[in-house]
């Protein structure tokens, strides 16, 4: 296994927007909810950290397990307040668990909500009498604009780089996020493709309010994954990802293992419904196989061209400080390019 490197000696200076505002957090870095891996010791971690995570609810199998996470993570962050995520699928009959799981966060006193698949209507009016935040994560501007007239707080906004379901938009994280700067007038998140403090500097130096990510923190100490799976990830690059399941309008960006390469096989022999495709794409191959038995060559393992940053398996928070401190140099040698102050 890769040694972790050494954290900086102090913490990287906190740094201000509105992201960071809205969650009372340290750093405007989000954990966007990973199926089966943002669960409440890593969400925790984040927290602990000085960023701010979500659970996934769709992770646990029911609400009463879902209960049990977030009294896990509350204790874990000594009541620091965390995020949950909640994802609508556009399948039938897919959301009915959606509603239990935000009254049981609500019940919880979880206040900060990433939604994200279709626009959370269903769901707003609860968060609404709560006084909960809500971000929506979106692949479109014009979605963005939507959830924005719907009435969330902020704005995800992945481009094509994002690891799991970054939409239909082949815009890259950066083409989208300029676009949709003139266009959007609540607080921006950029995803996709984001694994360096360089990358952090540019979404905030070009104007947004924050960061989310998820790829790079795969191979985080506290991240419920096999070793061997993680090990895996920091030995990868940056084509360790790639796309399938366009031609069914659900493109799907995974490391690019065997069970990745069968799916593209069967698409490209002409498989076009979930159906065609067995049991390769199911979620259990993922949770039982690679992340349980580090079975890396098993499952649709959601993954970014972000991991390819990942060299070490090591504690979440010293890879933040390491990417904020990266993220600080940038950011002063922008500025001393503005004439603003000197850098060595």
């Amino acid at each position: 296994m890769n040694q972790a490197y050494s954290s900086p000696p102090s913490p990287a200076p906190a740094l201000a927007t509105r992201i960071t505002r809205l969650f009372g957090i340290r750093y405007p870095v989000l954990l966007g909810g990973m199926m089966w891996l943002s669960d409440a010791t890593l969400v925790a971690a984040a927290v602990n950290a000085g960023a701010m995570g979500f659970i996934t609810a769709r992770s646990s199998p029911d609400a009463a397990a879902f209960r049990d996470q977030l009294r896990k993570c509350r204790e874990l962050t000594g009541g620091k307040p965390f995020g949950v995520n909640l994802t609508l699928s556009r399948r039938q009959g897919a959301n009915d668990l959606m509603g239990q799981m935000l009254q049981v966060a609500l019940e919880e006193g979880v206040r900060f909500f990433e939604t994200a698949g279709l626009p959370p209507v269903s769901l707003l009016p609860a968060m609404r009498e709560a006084g909960a935040v809500v971000m929506h994560k979106c692949a479109h501007i014009r979605h963005a604009q939507a959830a924005e007239r719907l009435g969330v707080d902020a704005v995800t906004l992945v481009g094509m780089e994002e690891g799991g379901h970054p939409g239909s938009n082949l815009l890259p994280t950066f083409v989208n996020g300029a676009f949709a700067l003139d266009r959007l007038s609540i607080p921006l998140a950029l995803g996709g493709g984001i694994g360096h403090g360089r990358q952090i500097a540019a979404a905030l130096a070009m104007g947004a309010d924050a960061v989310v990510m998820g790829s790079r923190f795969t191979t985080a100490a506290e991240t419920p994954a096999h070793p061997a799976y993680k090990q895996r990830v920091a030995e990868a690059d940056e084509h360790c990802s790639r796309t399938v399941l366009s031609s069914l309008g659900d493109t799907w960006r995974v490391l690019d293992n065997e069970n990745a390469r069968r799916v593209a096989q069967l698409e490209q022999q002409g498989a076009r419904s979930y159906e065609d495709f067995g049991d390769l794409i199911k979620g259990y191959r993922a949770r039982d196989y690679a992340y349980a038995q580090g079975l890396h060559e098993e499952g649709m393992l959601s993954l970014g061209p972000a991991a390819g940053f990942s060299r070490a398996v090591e504690p979440f928070a010293e890879t933040l400080q390491a990417l904020m401190w990266q993220c600080r140099e940038a950011l002063l040698r922008a500025a001393a390019l503005a004439g603003m102050c000197e850098v060595d």
